[in-house]
């Protein structure tokens, strides 16, 4: 009965030292359709423009405000002056936001795609960082 049980851990031990962690390379990574290699990285400087939005919503909000003044025919002018008003602000707003620093990262991706995201954020990345791709703009593939 002893052989048996000999014989038998004796095989459990010889079949565990055949199992593996997996097969792997070196050098070898999960594939990431959206994930790749910053190329270069570019400080960019100038008028940022307005799509429009910034006007709507001042003047959405400045008709509103406006339309809290006066009485009949005055109340229809302060919120028609409020709605003017509140478009130009929205707009100089807009491009205001817009004309801040900003960096164009270039960025080839692991199927062989090259694409240029603008983002304000560089988070601290140089040529040669591992990035996953976002909607529209990366971050650091940690």
């Amino acid at each position: 009965m002893r052989i048996v049980v000999l014989g038998l851990m004796l095989a459990a031990l010889s079949l565990a030292g055949c199992a593996t962690g997996g097969y792997r390379e070196a050098g070898y990574s999960d594939y990431c359709r959206d994930c790749g290699v910053v190329r270069r990285i570019e400080r960019v400087y100038g008028p940022g423009g307005s799509s429009g939005g910034g006007a709507v919503a001042g003047a959405i909000i400045g008709g509103v405000l406006g339309n809290q003044v006066g009485k009949g025919s005055g109340r229809k002018a302060a919120t028609v002056a409020g709605a003017v008003a509140g478009g130009v602000i929205g707009n100089e707003i807009e491009k205001d936001a817009n004309d801040a620093p900003r960096f164009e990262i270039t960025v080839e991706l692991n199927d062989g795609r090259r694409r240029v995201y603008t983002q304000r954020d560089s988070f601290g990345l140089r040529p040669g960082d591992e990035v996953i791709a976002e909607a529209r703009r990366v971050r650091p593939r940690y």
